[in-house]
């Protein structure tokens, strides 16, 4: 009867080893994917505008001026 329990439990926890080898397989494939497509992409299609607005009357001290950051993906060229 030893054995028997024995050998169910080691196919039980070979079964579980593979299973989180897949799913580790899997996640390191996606995650290389989605490196692989970054790169493909890039920056060159990409426009950072930064833009800082402030009022014009500075007589109250801070004014609490504006910082405004957009990213255009796209045709680099185009205007804001």
């Amino acid at each position: 009867m030893k054995y028997r329990t024995l050998k169910l439990l080691r196919r039980r926890k070979n079964a579980r080893k593979r299973i989180q080898t897949t799913e580790k397989g899997i996640q390191a494939l996606i995650i290389g994917l989605a490196l692989v497509l970054f790169l493909l992409v890039g920056c060159n299609g990409v426009k950072h505008v930064i833009s800082i607005e402030e009022p014009t009357d500075h007589t109250s001290g801070d004014d609490g001026g504006k910082l405004k950051y957009k990213i255009i993906f796209g045709d680099v060229n185009q205007k804001e």
